[in-house]
């Protein structure tokens, strides 16, 4: 988010990469490319270094003489109505470019070769720029656009071009329909911070997992004793809440200690954050509806995204008295969240490889092997098994081979589940064929479910538990013993699994116990 002068209220900058913005076609970019303009950063001189084409400059610029303009077109992260621009010459000193005007364009078509020839309109008209300077611009609130063009006349450089306005909301048809509250698209916005030293807090309600600490949210360091740091979410609409993720991904020696989160009902824009009124909703909480989000982190340190996924309510005020206000249950619609170690840890291990060790997960033994070729990531999974010895149990390994589910609007549709009583099971996806003569799947999968629910007091499933991920086919699983799950579920394409698992053979419910569902339930897949 940013400000405009004059205008009133808060902006997002919808040309960010950080959103999704990407230059699209461009003129000229023969002494600096054009992705520059797009960058987060602010440009740093890159004075005394050269390369092939000359003098380097985090920006875009073209080459001299040109007898018309050049251009730049750009896609908008997210559609949007547009209010001002922000064209930075930083460093452009003698060879900025003089003059620029911005033409926008709405286009629906995924073919974006016409571009050029499309009816775009201009909403900035040329204006002069100056050298190494930001010039600020408010044009009247726009219709609605994806596309914008920068022409700079007739030629030279700019350092950044960032593009500023309300972004038109995502949000859910369907009230029933999970959705993330807080994100950025759906309206959601970050209106208090207590610190943000390293990392902007806006970061954490940004699409995607972004690229480094750069783009998280991190507070300075802090000694004092019972130190916290906190973050505010105006969600994007009402809610009733139902699963967060918190994620401190590329936060590796610098990550909180321990965290919570706070929600209230409230019609200020910045409620207290020592307001009575917060109700604490990690680890536990009776399920309402709720307007903003506090994430207390302790003592300090840094975080990626918070996701805060639930289905739309309506404002019905809150009483301390111990009342709550429109209660509900978890509908049918079970969110489907990414596979992690610590996300998984209630249910079983996550057998997998690491690229850095540091994010392996702690204990974890690794050491070098094949003579320095290898690393190896000791015994991630241990087996286990309570069978009687009367039985004749025996561990062993076994191959799946696993057809893709029906996914119909991105739901797939959970009506049953299982157990193994008395021993755990790990399921190691298999690789795709490469000779002629082997029956080895040509090009399987490589992305499947993993349900689990913890067992209740009435020795059934216990529903309020259950999680749903989705995996890849570089990551195993091991359910730990008697732990509920759905059968081996893969998307899009077949896969084959290696199976390890202590079972007796006869079919009988010893070796595998399975349940029918009341009611069906139903797996939102994210977008993948």
């Amino acid at each position: 988010m940013s400000d405009l002068p004059n205008e009133p209220r808060p902006v997002a900058e919808l040309s960010s990469v950080a959103l999704g913005g990407k230059i699209v076609k461009v003129s000229d970019e023969f002494f600096a490319e054009a992705y520059h303009l797009l960058l987060v950063e602010p440009a740093p001189s890159l004075k005394g270094q050269y390369g092939p084409n000359g003098a380097l400059y985090s920006g875009w610029e073209t080459r001299r003489h040109n007898p018309t303009y050049d251009w730049c077109m750009i896609k908008l992260g997210s559609p949007g109505t547009i209010v001002g621009f922000d064209i930075d010459t930083s460093h452009f000193n003698g060879n900025e470019a003089p003059e620029v005007s911005v033409d926008a364009l709405l286009s629906t078509n995924e073919d974006e070769s016409g571009l050029r020839n499309a009816q775009w309109t201009e909403i900035l008209p040329r204006v002069p720029l100056g050298p190494s300077a930001r010039h600020l611009f408010s044009v009247p609130e726009s219709s609605r656009y994806n596309y914008v063009k920068l022409n700079m006349y007739p030629d030279g450089g700019i350092a950044r071009f960032r593009v500023y306005g309300h972004i038109s909301l995502v949000l859910p048809a369907d009230d029933s329909e999970p959705f993330d509250l807080a994100h950025i698209f759906a309206g959601g916005r970050v209106v208090f911070t207590s610190d943000q030293h390293f990392g902007t807090g806006s970061n954490i309600i940004l699409p995607g997992r972004g690229k480094d600490m750069s783009d998280g949210w991190e507070t300075k360091r802090n000694r004092q004793h019972d130190h916290k740091d906190w973050v505010i979410v105006r969600l994007g609409a009402p809610g009733r809440l139902q699963t967060a993720e918190i994620d401190t991904a590329n936060f590796i020696g610098n990550f909180p200690e321990s965290c919570e989160l706070h929600a209230i009902n409230s019609t200020s824009d910045i409620p207290d954050d020592d307001s009575a009124d917060w109700v604490t909703i990690l680890p536990r909480m009776k399920l309402a509806c709720f307007t903003h989000v506090k994430l207390t982190i302790y003592p300090d340190g840094g975080i990626k995204r918070l996701r805060i996924i639930g289905t739309r309510g309506k404002y019905e005020g809150y009483s301390r008295s111990g009342k709550p206000y429109g209660r509900a249950t978890i509908g049918k619609v079970i969110p489907v969240l990414p596979l992690t170690p610590e996300a998984f840890a209630a249910f079983g291990q996550v057998i997998q490889a690491y690229g850095s060790h540091t994010t392996a997960p702690p204990g974890t033994k690794i050491t070098p092997a094949n003579r320095g070729t290898a690393s190896k990531f000791h015994k991630l999974a241990l087996l286990k098994s309570s069978y009687p010895e009367s039985c004749g149990a025996t561990a062993g390994v076994s191959v799946y081979r696993c057809d893709p589910v029906k996914v119909t609007g991105g739901m797939v549709e959970l009506n049953v589940l299982e157990r193994h009583k008395h021993t755990n099971q790990a399921f190691i996806p298999m690789g795709a064929g490469g000779f002629s003569w082997d029956e080895a799947l040509r090009e399987p999968g490589k992305i499947y479910l993993v349900v689990v629910a913890l067992n209740g007091g009435d020795d059934k499933p216990d529903l309020s538990t259950l999680r749903a991920f989705v995996a890849t086919a570089a990551q195993g699983i091991m359910y730990n013993t008697a732990v509920w799950h759905q059968p081996m579920t893969v998307l899009e394409r077949a896969m084959d699994f290696s199976c390890v698992e202590t079972q007796i053979g006869d079919g009988g419910n010893a070796d595998c116990e399975i349940v029918d569902l009341d009611e069906a339930l139903y797996l939102k897949l994210p977008e993948i």
